[in-house]
């Protein structure tokens, strides 16, 4: 056993008690992001989230395309029900949620099933000023997201992870938001940073309620990015969302398509290399 696996074996035994009132579930569902088939969807909308569900998915997170359903919600929850989907999360930007687009915003994905609004980008998470900024309108929108039985959430790029651990944007964001916010970590995107995606969801116990799970490497390197064909943890990083994640959704994410690969056929690789990884580890 090396020093970085007994920390997180002492950090998991510290965080156990926190966790626990946190924890939503011993195993996660898997979903995917939608933006993974951007272009099989626009094709065809129905037949790909069929697909997606025939895969083994359980949930699906949206990212502005809905098909013919942009202005039938309730159309859309009946079909995610009729293929046993279900709305894991939406990306959806600031704009939306502004004061005039804050009602039909919140009905719309209400009505879709959908609790988890999670903001893909802002430029002000480029630097600690700017990140401090933003955390009071995630605050603000926390608050006003929680009656109607919402959270508001960020989403990492490599930007949030500019800077030391414990002193980058991401972890100014962390301290200056509710608890009850999502910090959605995209794990391809904080390995490219050369941080530790497993050491973040210790540091942030219960906040990444949803986490994606990307296969993305450091510049400098190089490999197969599909999910167990690169040279991320994914074994204890799925047993630190377990511990002291919180988590209820491990997000599948594909943005590289490697030897000229479909969107969806890339996808499916990385649903089967997770698959491996979650069948050698326990039940809880």
């Amino acid at each position: 056993m090396n020093k970085q696996t007994i920390l997180y074996a002492v950090l998991a035994a510290i965080l156990g008690a926190a966790s626990h009132s946190v924890a939503a579930e011993a195993t996660p569902r898997v979903g995917v992001q939608l933006w993974s088939v951007k272009d099989e969807i626009k094709q065809d909308f129905e037949g790909t989230l069929v697909k997606i569900a025939k895969l083994g998915f359980q949930g699906v997170e949206f990212a502005g395309d809905f098909g013919p359903y942009k202005a039938n919600p309730a159309g859309l929850r009946a079909f995610l029900d009729r293929n046993k989907l279900q709305c894991a999360g939406a990306h959806v930007h600031f704009d939306q949620l502004a004061d005039a687009r804050f009602e039909a915003t919140t009905t719309f994905y209400k009505t879709l099933g959908c609790a988890n609004l999670v903001i893909p980008m802002d430029a002000r998470g480029a630097s600690v000023e700017g990140s401090a900024a933003m955390s009071k309108e995630l605050s603000a929108l926390s608050a006003k997201l929680a009656p109607k039985g919402m959270r508001i959430g960020y989403h990492n790029h490599a930007q949030e992870m500019e800077g030391s651990f414990g002193s980058t944007p991401w972890d100014v964001i962390a301290r200056n938001t509710p608890k009850e916010s999502i910090m959605q970590q995209d794990v391809g995107w904080t390995t490219h940073a050369g941080k530790d995606p497993v050491a973040y969801v210790y540091k942030y116990p219960g906040r990444t309620v949803s986490t994606h799970y990307k296969a993305k490497f450091a510049p400098g390197t190089s490999g197969t990015p599909i999910i167990g064909q690169d040279r991320t943890d994914w074994a204890n990083l799925t047993r630190a969302l377990r511990q002291a994640g919180g988590t209820e959704w491990i997000i599948v994410e594909q943005e590289e398509y490697p030897d000229g690969m479909g969107q969806l056929d890339t996808v499916a690789a990385s649903l089967k290399g997770l698959q491996a990884v979650l069948a050698k580890m326990p039940a809880k």
